[in-house]
């Protein structure tokens, strides 16, 4: 659980208080309370926070325990919780829904904290994780949350415990500086975004909306008022079984797979020169197709009866997912068209497991206007308003819930889901404080409050 706050920083008051927050609103041009808020934010706390989600093994579905954590940790904080067995058979059935793992229980967490009347700003972040592959190729252990050379290292680190515990934190640091928001501010811990977005599906239907979003992926740092679509697809190519000692009786369907991945190469570049975007000008291959599993044979010394291949399929923004299958599909008929086999054996192109929709906003939005601010006020540094080339959760809250969302967080995508997945203590750092100053302004404050009031309870619940 979160370390007793009150018991391990002092809060200031009086004139100690104001004397720290004048200086500092003279030094930065920040509001009196922005000041005080951003002074009382405990990164040695947010760490440790950080450290012990890291430390749950969060992957495979197995999402339970660390929501239990959360909905503890959000307890702790004065927020107000909802904590929710996900209705799986009835969420099976939305037309939305998308999910690679079988789940026999999951749980829903949601934790609230402010006046209830004012705008409504969403957190989201996943505990779920994908699996730490190979121990071998790790240099520190993927579950323990080692923090070495100012950075935090571990499966999560920027993918995305970092973040979820950013935001817990950013909370923590305006209770603890008595600064009562006329808004409110949600934070939604979701399951199963790494195979389709469960979760966040989940949290939508049970009715936790907002008025805006902000889905915490690694953005380093750039504020995303786009996502790329990602859709997962499987190709069959049929052959025709035979002892090894007799291969040329047989039909070796690795023989073949050279077309197929030719087909694929000539179709992600004729896409990519056709869905060309603003925000995604600045990448070589923004929708990329990604074969990222091949299997094939029972036996080494047995020509292949089949081969099968899975892969990613980038979706560009405002393309229907629909137009996009079609668009694969036809390109694999017309490639086997040149093979004798594979014209008369089809390939077999079939969809399955996680898909995104692609999702965008106005990048004049409010939603990304005042982030933006709040990253300049907060690091000194204007962030870059860029697209993510990833699938996340955002198309849920923007295509399902109607909610203006936007993706920004600490850490570069190229580290997740690798070995040695690790996060910079800085950029939690520069997060948090990011997050602190957007929940003031996007939320609005109605006063601080003075310390007798602060002791009966977290401001704003």
């Amino acid at each position: 659980m979160t370390p007793d706050r009150e018991a391990a920083k002092p809060h200031r008051t009086g004139t100690d208080a104001a004397a720290i927050a004048s200086t500092a609103t003279a030094a930065t041009g920040l509001t009196t309370l922005e000041s005080l808020a951003l002074e009382a934010l405990d990164m040695d706390a947010l760490v440790a926070t950080a450290r012990e989600l890291i430390a749950f093994e969060s992957w495979g579905g197995r999402e339970v325990p660390i929501q239990e954590d959360v909905a503890g940790r959000y307890r702790d904080a004065g927020l107000e919780v909802d904590c929710w067995d996900l209705d799986l058979a009835g969420l099976s059935r939305h037309p939305a829904v998308s999910a690679e793992l079988e789940r026999e229980h999951a749980l829903g967490v949601v934790g609230r904290w402010g006046s209830g009347r004012g705008p409504t700003l969403i957190l989201n972040a996943h505990v779920d994780v994908v699996p730490a592959g190979e121990p071998g190729r790790w240099t520190r252990p993927p579950f323990t949350g080692t923090v070495e050379g100012g950075r935090l290292w571990g499966r999560g680190a920027v993918d995305m415990k970092g973040a979820l515990a950013c935001a817990l934190h950013a909370v923590t640091a305006i209770r603890d500086a008595r600064v009562r928001l006329a808004g409110t501010v949600a934070l939604h811990s979701v399951v199963g975004e790494e195979d389709g977005g469960l979760g966040t599906l989940a949290t939508l239907v049970r009715g936790h909306t907002g008025d805006a979003a902000i889905v915490l992926e690694p953005t380093e740092g750039q504020v995303a008022p786009a996502q790329a679509g990602a859709l997962s697809f499987r190709i069959t190519l049929s052959g025709r079984a035979a002892h090894g000692a007799l291969r040329t009786e047989g039909v070796n369907p690795i023989e073949h797979l050279e077309c197929i991945l030719r087909c694929l190469r000539d179709l992600e570049t004729r896409r990519n020169t056709r869905l060309q975007h603003p925000l995604f000008r600045d990448l070589p291959i923004p929708f990329a197709i990604c074969v990222g599993r091949v299997e094939s044979g029972i036996w080494a010394s047995t020509v292949p009866e089949s081969l099968v291949l899975e892969g990613r399929y980038g979706v560009g923004i405002g393309e229907s997912p629909d137009a996009a299958r079609r668009e694969l599909e036809e390109a694999v008929r017309a490639a086997s068209a040149g093979d004798p086999w594979l014209t008369l054996h089809p390939p077999d192109v079939t969809w399955w497991g996680a898909r995104f929709a692609p999702a965008a906003i106005d990048p004049e939005h409010p939603l990304v206007t005042t982030l933006a601010g709040a990253a300049a006020a907060a690091t000194g540094r204007t962030p870059r308003i860029t697209g993510m080339p990833y699938g996340a959760d955002m198309h849920l809250l923007v295509n399902q819930g109607g909610i203006p969302t936007v993706l920004f967080g600490p850490g570069d995508i190229r580290l997740a889901h690798a070995p040695d997945e690790s996060v910079a203590l800085a950029e939690l750092e520069a997060a948090a404080r990011t997050l602190v100053l957007m929940i003031l302004r996007f939320c609005g404050t109605t006063r601080q409050d003075d310390a007798t009031a602060h002791a009966r309870g977290p401001a704003g619940v």
